[in-house]
């Protein structure tokens, strides 16, 4: 890696597609670079790998539509919008079935810019990526990888960091009455995960604000970005297993209250499940 001082310089490679179909399809694009650069660092590129069907932009008008204001968009927060045009092909029966792999490119882009960047944010669940992830990890850069559901374990594992999509703030927008509570705040609704059990009750953690130093999972630290938040192992959702508790392979949607145990804590209130992600 070239010698570089001053802030981190950053790279965020989004492979679209599997984030829409596995659980993001309502991603805020914005907060993944506001979560990439969160410690400061400068993003020096930013490529969001999209596929288009030119055959049903002709005759669609709607997905046209759809499609030119969704990339504009991605331009906007500063993403360069590499389109890859769904290819149609036929089957020995007559089927007919369209591929637009964007893999081949995302990866020899991620091989020749890490040249410039000491951390990589790699928005992708494929375990396709695993080799690319060592190789740059070679040549000295650091890799972070966000995504939702269907994660290949093999990518997670061979990661500097893995982190779900659904526990950074705002990344997933969550279905809230009241929009004007931010997260983390008593009466929003956040994700996070349950660290510890006692006999009857539990705590959930969950990051409540955007900040470096995520390895601080000790809420009490001042400059730890977590909270926690009680609960009675009574209010988990009835199907899942008090005994399965702690557990950081299930992430909890949950509604932040004042609790009634001690001036200034909170409390998890109208828990659900929303992921299940296995080691």
């Amino acid at each position: 890696m070239d010698h570089f001082t001053g802030p981190l310089r950053v790279g965020i490679f989004v492979d679209v597609g599997n984030m829409y179909w596995n659980g993001g399809n309502k991603m805020q694009y914005d907060v993944m670079r506001e979560f990439a650069a969160r410690d400061g660092a400068q993003i020096n590129r930013m490529n969001a790998y999209v596929s288009y069907d030119p055959e049903r932009g002709r005759t669609d008008d709607v997905y046209q539509r759809n499609i030119t204001r969704f990339h504009s968009v991605l331009r906007d927060f500063g993403y360069k919008v590499i389109v890859k045009e769904l290819k149609w092909f036929e089957e020995e029966g007559g089927k007919r079935y369209g591929k637009a792999n964007a893999d081949l490119d995302m990866a020899v882009d991620i091989l020749l810019q890490s040249q410039s960047l000491d951390r990589i944010l790699l928005a992708t669940g494929d375990g396709d990526f695993v080799r690319v992830v060592n190789a740059v990890q070679n040549r000295g850069s650091r890799v972070e990888i966000v995504a939702f559901n269907n994660v290949s374990r093999d990518l997670k594992r061979e990661a500097d960091m893995f982190i779900s999509g659904y526990l950074i703030p705002n990344l997933l927008p969550v279905d809230d009455d009241d929009k004007d509570i931010p997260w983390g705040e008593v009466g929003s609704i956040v994700r996070g995960v349950c660290y510890f059990k006692g006999k009857d009750y539990g705590f959930m953690r969950f990051i409540r604000r955007m900040a470096p130093n995520l390895w601080l999972t000790d809420a009490q630290n001042p400059e730890s970005p977590y909270d926690t938040a009680y609960f009675r192992l009574s209010n988990l959702p009835s199907d899942i297993n008090p005994d399965d508790m702690p557990s950081y392979h299930h992430i909890f949607e949950f509604t932040i209250a004042e609790s009634k145990r001690r001036n200034g804590d909170l409390e998890a209130k109208a828990i659900r499940m929303v992921s299940w992600m296995p080691v």
